[in-house]
């Protein structure tokens, strides 16, 4: 079975580390997604409007191999572990194929590209292509009893945000709030502690770097200019 791209989405994550770990994290930061041209026919969103939630099903563009593992080690376990790769969300698998819930907040028509939906909570990068968009249902999607195996077993690191007035000024009012939602998930790998290391990432095609020390994070420098 050949899959077809139906759909890229555009946002602020314009690199693969700072993107959020699930979907639903950040909904701060809103997407477009972009139908390609043989997908924009209006009446095949006929009825999308009525619902508030969607289920994304994408691809890994930036992380496919060829080959694939049996078992990977998961960073929530911090990095040394390894689990099946069924039991996990690797992008390492034998179809590299993400799947996402996220929250329709917009649908607009336009001129040159049809109709493009704004979503909120995406954890998808920038450019990610999209092979299907279905309704979420919550009368059958829901499941509030659900175990979440290993990946809640561990308390969820999260740590203070400091932007610099500064610096601040450099990005929008509202990228700049959603960057701060951001880094308050803590993007580094579960498994880094260096108080000394500076990390670098871009979002909304600016750099950006910062430092991370008993629990607080601090931005130390956003790029003037979009990265090109």
């Amino acid at each position: 079975m050949e899959l077809k791209v139906i759909a890229r989405i555009e946002n602020a994550y314009t690199s693969k580390f700072g993107v959020p770990r699930q979907s639903g994290l950040v909904e701060e930061v809103v997407s477009r997604i972009v139908f390609e041209p043989e997908y924009r026919a209006a009446e095949a969103l006929r009825g999308l409007e009525g619902f508030t939630h969607l289920w994304l099903i994408w691809g890994f563009h930036e992380a496919a191999r060829e080959e694939w593992r049996p078992t990977v080690r998961p960073p929530r376990l911090g990095g040394n572990t390894r689990v099946g790769v069924f039991a996990t969300r690797s992008p390492y698998r034998p179809n590299p194929l993400g799947l996402s819930s996220v929250r329709l907040t917009g649908m607009e028509r336009t001129a040159d590209r049809g109709t493009v939906l704004m979503v909120a909570g995406a954890d998808l990068m920038n450019g990610t292509p999209i092979y299907d968009i279905k309704p979420y249902l919550p009368s059958a999607d829901c499941h509030p009893e659900a175990a979440g195996g290993f990946a809640e077993q561990r308390e969820k690191r999260r740590v203070r945000v400091e932007i610099p007035e500064a610096e601040g000024r450099k990005l929008p009012e509202t990228d700049r709030e959603a960057l701060r939602r951001v880094l308050a998930e803590d993007p580094r790998p579960a498994y880094q502690e260096d108080p000394e290391r500076v990390y670098a990432f871009e979002f909304a095609g600016r750099s950006v770097r910062f430092r991370v020390a008993e629990g607080l994070l601090t931005v130390l420098e956003i790029g003037k200019e979009p990265v090109l």
